[in-house]
């Protein structure tokens, strides 16, 4: 199971990609009880180990967090199965699972 630093460090390597959405989106650990904070709402991708506020909140374990950045689940099968749960808005959501899939 991996760590808040190691899947910020993971999700870093594609901040260019991710710097493209143009929101704010926090993944909440429920394994770890911790939460990824993603601001891209200023041209780039700042990450940090934080609860801020965001658009839209994704609620999965680390390793489905893993499994969605290096590719081996898709955002869709991780959402219909229930290993994902979504606060806030679908639309974002939809754009960000568009960018994890281009990611891979």
């Amino acid at each position: 199971m991996p760590d808040a630093a190691t899947l910020i460090e993971k999700l870093g390597e594609h901040s260019a990609t991710l710097s493209t959405l143009g929101y704010k989106v926090r993944f909440d650990l429920t394994d770890l009880e911790s939460s990824i904070l993603l601001d891209a709402t200023n041209g780039g991708a700042d990450l940090s180990e934080e609860r801020g506020e965001a658009d839209a909140v994704l609620k999965l374990t680390s390793d489905t967090l893993d499994k969605l950045i290096t590719g081996r689940m898709g955002p869709m099968l991780a959402f219909t199965t229930g290993r994902l749960k979504l606060e806030g808005s679908q639309g974002v959501a939809l754009k960000l699972a568009g960018l994890l899939d281009e990611m891979n």
